[in-house]
């Protein structure tokens, strides 16, 4: 769950985020990139040359500058809320980068907001209701794409938030809008699977293909293997494999490989620790070959999940149907 907080000064953003840090999200600021960029610069914060140096790097950079800067550190396995969004094109990255996001627009009564910010008394504060008035005017809109564009930032918002009364009616509002952000998909057991093969396959040491396999019983992975040269041999990203180095053509020189096949390193890792491999499911980013074929058959495996198919597979394909192996193919996202 990423979700986003905008809004005029002091309307409770912080607020909503402290909630929401409490609550175990990850809080992270759009003003932070402008706050290094004034850093690198050695020039002091102050309120306005904040709004400066944002337009600047919107204009420098594009309108989304801020919020793309941002996204690497989103990270899949945790909830995030996302602060200072300024606008639309930020709002728009933001969506594009996490389908998950979500705008909350947080407001309150300009008086009561201008007293709020008289009490924490941060340096560059505006000292009268007027000013405060003034300042935001050139924050709601302009016709200057780099600049602040809150209004339109507002008109994107997916919850709208008022703060004029007790912090508690804030703090129910927030959580009314987890209640209705919990929905989310979680992948099926062949994208589980196939997804962590894809990940084994990073590990592949050929130059030529990385192939992951994967093998599961009652949804629990028992082994892993990945295509390259044998332990204790040099690998065959080092010059390990003749074949593979010389690039030779798909399908010859099969017999000058040096490298195991995922697949059968998988199978030889379950055998090497004594697991049973009998009515597994083998996961396996391409279509097994004759060879690996034959291990599968004998070693018991029920059912053989691929991702791509490979050139030589008619023959292996016609041996797993006549021995009652399944074969399934499945994509990926």
């Amino acid at each position: 769950m990423i979700l986003g907080v905008a809004g005029p000064n002091g309307a409770g953003k912080g607020e909503v985020v402290a909630f929401l840090r409490a609550r175990s999200f990850t809080a992270l600021s759009l003003s932070d990139v402008i706050r290094d960029a004034l850093r690198e610069q050695g020039i002091a914060e102050t309120r306005e040359r904040m709004i400066d140096a944002g337009r600047r790097l919107r204009a420098a950079h594009g309108a989304a500058a801020l919020a793309e800067r941002l996204l690497p550190r989103l990270l899949p396995d945790r909830h995030y809320v996302v602060d200072s969004i300024r606008h639309p094109a930020e709002v728009e990255a933001l969506r594009r980068g996490a389908a998950s996001f979500r705008l909350l627009w947080v407001d309150a009564d300009p008086a009561l907001r201008f007293k709020r910010l008289r009490a924490r008394a941060r340096p560059g504060d505006p000292d009268t209701l007027e000013r405060l008035l003034e300042l935001e005017a050139r924050e709601r809109g302009s016709s200057d794409e780099a600049a602040q564009q809150l209004d339109a930032v507002a008109a994107l918002a997916d919850a709208q938030l008022r703060n004029d009364g007790p912090l508690g009616e804030l703090h129910a509002q927030v959580l009314r809008v987890l209640a209705e952000s919990m929905g989310f998909e979680r992948p099926g057991w062949d994208e589980y699977f196939l997804s962590i093969a894809q990940v084994v396959a990073s590990r592949s040491n050929c130059v030529k293909r990385h192939v992951g396999a994967v093998i599961q019983r009652d949804r629990r992975i028992v082994s892993t293997g990945y295509n390259g040269t044998p332990r204790g041999v040099r690998n065959c990203n080092e010059g390990g494999c003749p074949r593979c180095n010389a690039f030779a053509e798909s399908g010859t020189r099969l017999d000058e490989c040096l490298c195991s096949h995922g697949e059968e390193n998988a199978i030889v890792q379950a055998a090497y620790h004594g697991v049973s491999l009998r009515d597994a499911t083998l996961y396996t980013t391409f279509f097994p070959c004759l060879f690996c074929t034959k291990l599968i058959i004998n070693a018991g495996i029920a059912e053989v999940v691929y991702n791509a198919a490979y050139a030589l597979d008619d023959t292996a394909a016609g041996l797993l149907r006549e021995a009652g192996v399944k074969v399934r193919r499945a994509e990926l996202p």
